[in-house]
């Protein structure tokens, strides 16, 4: 019976989406193959080169994709709880088995292949997260509710700092944003937003300013709400916690971050300048994706990329080949993709019956936009170097095969939207 109805909903995929995934991975295919050195004659069907194993990766993650279309989609509800479970023993296991490559234990060796348990973390996180809302509908104004949603997001997170692969660990930042859709306070964004604000105000100013600063806002508030009670009580705390965050930053940025990316940081604020060291991928970068101008250079015809100035152009910088290759032109149609992608799956999100489903679907919507607005925004300069994929786009199989189950397992909740789940 399970599979009858599995079968009968699959009928109902919303082949849209489905159609702009495969675009995507067209795309990702075809700048690959033009960031990667090769001789004239060679084939796409070169399986020993990157962008043969990438062929390999996409074809397989498109039957691993319609596979999942035959489940019944119940049954990502009912194992949510065990998935999770293994993809945090994954990433227990990577960091006493894994190998360290560019500074990071974040992989497992598989003979040739190197699985990155990181990336599959996050739909892991993702089902359990729609599970813990479904199940126990918290409203999230009390502490115990916020605190066993944290968990479950800060788990992950924590094991992956570890590493330390700080851009996988910021995507979890993300679940902030389905948690604020299912009724927590908007209080925690603005919070949010301003521990970004004092994290970047807190390398341009002196830390003793802004303790002044802050405690004087403080105490100003206080002063015009002397009567509530609740309101000084929340002010202080407030002001206590932002102090000590700016300490917990100065600890942060001299005893866990590396040197390297230290000076990633540095020279996003203009700090310190260094076109040899630190900043040389970015200006690189920034040459190729300025070098395309409206229409791009062409097909192969890429200077920049063809003769390999810019570092992991295949992976993390794999934008900057859309840039010189395919211009302002290219990158808007990739852009534009990405955004109707993102409203599709919005929308999608908005019209399921189940909460499981609806959390689900803005899950997969905020990180695969976490994804896309940190990789482009690196390779244009205006936000660090992390180093995170491109969704669909980056060479990877990790990367791939994650983005490809976190997106399917929504569309097959989303053919099932008129049953049980």
């Amino acid at each position: 019976m399970i599979q009858q109805q599995g079968n009968r909903f699959f009928f109902n995929v919303d082949w849209i989406t489905v159609l702009i995934y495969i675009s995507l991975c067209a795309i990702g295919f075809t700048n690959i193959y033009a960031s990667i050195p090769h001789p004239e004659n060679a084939t796409a069907f070169d399986f020993t080169s990157s962008y043969g194993k990438q062929l390999i990766y996409i074809v397989s993650g498109l039957i691993l994709g319609l596979s999942i279309l035959l489940f019944d989609g119940r049954l990502f509800n009912v194992f949510s709880p065990f998935i999770y479970g293994i993809t945090l023993l994954l990433l227990v296991a990577v960091l006493v088995v894994g190998r360290n490559v560019g500074g990071n234990q974040a992989w497992i060796p598989i003979g040739s292949f190197r699985l990155q348990p990181s990336e599959f973390a996050k739909f892991g996180a993702a089902l359990f997260l729609a599970r813990y809302v479904s199940t126990f509908n918290p409203k999230f104004r009390d502490f115990k509710s916020i605190f066993f949603a944290a968990l479950i997001v800060l788990a992950p997170l924590a094991l992956i700092m570890l590493q330390p692969d700080t851009g996988s660990a910021l995507v979890f930042l993300a679940f902030m944003f389905p948690l604020y859709r299912e009724g927590l306070s908007g209080y925690f964004l603005l919070i949010f937003l301003g521990m970004i604000v004092l994290f970047i105000a807190d390398f341009l100013v002196p830390t003793y300013i802004l303790i002044i600063v802050l405690t004087t806002i403080g105490g100003l508030f206080i002063y015009a709400n002397k009567r509530k009670q609740k309101l000084i009580i929340t002010t202080v705390f407030v002001t206590l916690f932002a102090i000590g965050y700016l300490f917990l930053i100065k600890v942060a940025y001299e005893k866990v971050l590396a040197p390297h990316q230290r000076s990633r940081i540095e020279l996003m604020l203009g700090l310190k300048t260094d076109n040899k060291g630190a900043g040389y991928n970015v200006i690189q970068s920034q040459i190729a994706i300025g070098s395309g101008q409206a229409t791009g250079r062409g097909f192969m015809q890429g200077t920049q990329t063809k003769y390999g100035y810019v570092p992991e152009q295949s992976t993390d910088f794999i934008f900057s080949t859309v840039g010189e290759e395919w211009g302002f032109l290219g990158c808007s149609v990739l852009i534009g993709l990405y955004c109707f992608l993102l409203l599709r799956l919005v929308n999608l999100a908005e019209r399921q019956r189940s909460t499981f489903s609806r959390v689900y679907g803005y899950s997969v919507a905020c990180i695969l936009f976490f994804h896309i607005f940190i990789n482009i925004g690196m390779t244009i300069g205006i936000i660090p170097v992390i180093g995170i994929p491109l969704p669909l786009i980056s060479y990877g199989g990790s990367s791939l095969w994650s983005f490809t189950i976190l997106l399917f397992i929504f569309l097959k909740l989303d053919s099932n939207r008129m049953g049980f789940i």
